[in-house]
């Protein structure tokens, strides 16, 4: 037995290779990864976090929040113009993904990616990696949408996903401890004009890059969106490979939509071979998810494809003789009916047809729960959430538990938290169901569209939407609602939680809302 503790202050127990996630009964000070663990349950274990919130007003002029017209506001730290993607917390630091519309390197501007990180305790802006843009417009890499990865932080390392498609390993110190190898390029890799950036101690410290459209020949779809896991020494990554800007085409159907890749040095380690991107509908954004079900690690993962999937998390020699995530068993997120009527296909992006999963699937008490939906951009539609028997070997039919139909298409991850299952969807509404039975609880009405998840902290849920609003509930089988905190701007990511502490990022601000702060 090997015990190791993460960058994040969650305890990981390797036992004969496969890794127990153990949250501290108290509160945590870190949030290293998208969904806090790696079963990816959006449950936060915190205390006193407050309610009672006024954002403040800005400084006249400015785009600067008066800290003095706040209540329980710890810090706020000025953002791009767009933010989605979601913040994680560790050694220290607070990351979140934006765009260059509030640059911090005056010399470098225009529209760029940016994962930015701030000091977790005073908010104090330290150090930023610049993505140029690949020029692709929004079939690939959509404009301003900026860094929609959330990265995942481990011993001394940050890994992201790039709006260029590439794998990103960096120094979670950025260059203020020097530029450490292999990669020593920042300044032209960071350049979108072709004159090197002047690297100082605010811009990042590359230490590996694997780039996926190059290596893989995949084609993301408007972003690049995955946020990675990793498990033992491998680093798991979707590819957000899709179809073209017609809907109609898939340029890389033979290239993989899950890999596996060493954390050490981004080499490629294996890859899915489901044949997932012969059948995406749009892209594979979901990111995946780690679960010992009866004993057994598996990885789990929602396909552009629609169906849920379960690896081996050890890559094998495949039947090609390259190296393989070996399936274990599938799911049909769709009911067959949101697949043919009479006999024939329905059509993608009608509000009667098939989904995939964007949000990503988590693991709780032997099970997976799976939700389908769309982009945004399609508008409403049709939805299921599923807990599927993750259990299953020898059948690679995976069976659901429970379905709930009574839901739309949602981009949101779930929380389950005593026995109960939290669920948005995008058209507004928030779901409290049994877990165990799928018996639904209550639905909330929030009356804006929803793109964030829910977040269990504290007995209370927490969940953002388009108005601006970030809805709190209490996490209880009866519905009560809380509070509805308003802010100045639509909200896409999901609060996290870290030190007590609670950090919301909207589209242009990121805060960090603390009980006690003035």
């Amino acid at each position: 037995m090997s015990i190791y503790k993460f960058a994040t202050g969650i305890l990981a127990v390797a036992i004969g290779g496969n890794i127990l996630a153990h949250q501290h009964k108290s509160s945590q000070p870190d949030w290293p990864m998208w969904g806090g663990t790696v079963d990816r349950n959006m449950v936060g274990h915190a205390r006193g976090l407050p309610v009672d919130v006024e954002p403040g007003d800005f400084k006249p002029g400015t785009d600067e929040i008066d800290l003095s017209t706040t209540k329980n506001v710890h810090w706020v730290a000025k953002l791009g113009s767009q933010a989605y993607g979601n913040p994680t917390v560790g050694g220290g630091k607070v990351f979140v993904g934006t765009n260059n519309e509030s640059p911090r390197d005056g010399n470098q501007l225009g529209d760029r990616g940016v994962l930015m990180a701030f000091n977790q305790r005073t908010g104090e802006f330290e150090w930023q990696l610049l993505i140029p843009k690949l020029g692709a417009g929004k079939v690939s890499d959509w404009e301003y949408v900026g860094l929609c990865s959330s990265p995942v932080i481990e011993d001394g390392k940050v890994y992201v996903v790039t709006n260029r498609g590439e794998a990103v390993c960096l120094d979670i110190d950025g260059m203020a401890d020097g530029n450490d190898g292999p990669f020593t390029d920042e300044a032209n890799y960071m350049s979108a004009d072709g004159n090197p950036v002047e690297l100082t101690d605010q811009h990042a410290d590359i230490l590996w890059i694997y780039d996926m459209r190059e290596e893989l020949g995949v084609f993301p779809h408007n972003v690049s969106s995955c946020s990675p896991l990793i498990v033992d020494d491998i680093l798991y990554v979707a590819t957000s490979n899709g179809v073209d800007w017609s809907h109609n085409n898939i340029p890389a159907p033979f290239s993989p939509a899950l890999v596996a890749l060493s954390k050490a040095d981004g080499s490629l380690l294996g890859e899915e071979a489901s044949q997932v991107s012969e059948r995406v509908l749009h892209a594979s954004w979901s990111s995946p998810a780690y679960g010992e079900i009866k004993g057994k690690p598996l990885i789990i993962w929602g396909g552009g494809d629609g169906f849920c999937y379960a690896y081996e998390p050890k890559p094998v020699i495949g039947p090609d003789g390259y190296e393989i995530l070996k399936e274990v068993w599938r799911y049909d997120s769709n009911p067959p009916e949101y697949r043919m009527k009479d006999g024939k296909p329905i059509k993608y992006a009608t509000y009667p047809g098939p989904s995939e999963v964007i949000s990503t699937v988590i693991v709780n008490d032997d099970k997976a729960f799976v939700l389908i939906g769309q982009d945004p951009e399609h508008g409403d539609g049709v939805g299921m959430l599923s807990a599927v028997d993750a259990s299953l070997e020898g059948d690679i039919s995976g069976k659901a538990v429970w379905t709930y139909k009574d839901i739309g298409r949602t981009v949101s991850t779930p929380s389950i938290y005593n026995g109960m299952i939290f669920a948005a969807e995008y058209d507004g509404d928030i779901h409290c169901l049994d877990a165990g039975t799928g018996e639904v609880h209550w639905v909330h009405p929030t009356e804006s569209r929803i793109w964030g998840s829910t977040l269990v902290a504290d007995g209370k849920v927490y969940l953002p939407n388009e108005d601006g609003q970030l809805v709190v509930l209490e996490a209880s089988k009866e519905k009560k609602l809380l509070k509805e905190i308003e802010f100045y701007t639509p909200i896409y990511s999901s609060p996290v939680v870290a030190g007590d502490a609670l950090f919301v990022a909207t589209q242009t601000h990121l805060y960090a809302l603390k009980k006690g702060s003035e």
